[in-house]
Formats: structure tokens, sequence, C-alpha cells
């Protein structure tokens, strides 16, 4: 339980440090690191619908990568010993792109898709400890 934990804190910052470092560059240059929203998803999917709930999400988080300026992240997993445990880090350049991002299309077809697929929710809003040093993570990893 302990190890999950570092895990997660270990990726949400290396996706932030990411995301802050694409700022940096010019990419998603509207985004404030002090306005920023940071979430993880925690869900639970039925064994019986997994393969299902995970083709609908993949094409949902690309799809919001993708089309969508406010959206740095959506980023999902699974517990390697539990793949039925999904863990989605969400990171928006502001709360006015997460709350355009709930209008979309792709986002309300995975939503409405998958609502009987899901057996429990938990949404978990998260602040960034130290957002300077962020970005150094992914600069290690490109060197």
């Amino acid at each position: 339980m302990k190890l999950n934990k570092l895990l997660w804190c270990f990726l949400f910052l290396a996706i932030t440090s990411y995301a802050l470092g694409q700022q940096r560059n010019g990419e998603n240059a509207n985004s404030d690191p002090d306005t920023m929203m940071f979430r993880l998803s925690e869900i639970e999917v039925y064994p019986s619908r997994l393969d299902e709930y995970i083709t609908i999400l993949k094409e949902e988080s690309a799809a919001s990568v993708r089309l969508e300026p406010g959206v740095i992240s959506i980023f999902p997993m699974f517990q390697k010993e539990n793949p039925t445990e999904i863990r989605i880090l969400e990171i928006y350049a502001s709360k006015e792109a997460y709350e355009s991002h709930l209008q979309t299309s792709h986002f309300k077809h995975y939503k409405e898709t998958t609502l009987k697929m899901v057996k429990s929710l938990k949404l978990i809003d998260m602040q960034a400890i130290d957002k300077e040093s962020m970005s150094m993570i992914f600069q290690k990893i490109e060197e």
C-alpha cells in the first residue's frame, strides 16, 4: 500500500513536470502553474466489462489530449495485480479547461457508454507541492 502511494506521487510529479516543461517551451502557453487543475480518478471496473472499458477509455483520453489545448494530461493506468482498478492522472491548464472538457462529445460518449461498466468512481483533486523543480524529471529522461 505504501509503495502504491509512492508510485502515485512519483507519477504525479513526473507528468506534472512534463506539462510544466512543455509550458515553458511554448506549448500550452495559456497555462499558469498556479491555476492548473490536477486530479486523480480512481475507478473500479466490473471484470466482465474491462476490455470494453479500456478500449473506450483509450479513445477518450487520446482524443482529449489531441483535440483540447487545455487538456495537458489524461494518463490512464491500471494496477498490475488488479487490472480492474484503473487510475487516471488528469492535468488541465485551468478549471475552465476542465469544465470545457466535460462538454466535449468524446467525453460525453465515454461517460454515457461506460456508466454501467464502472463499479465505483472516486475523484481526488490534488495540489502540486514543488512546481519549480518538477520540470527536471522529464529533462533527465530526455537526456
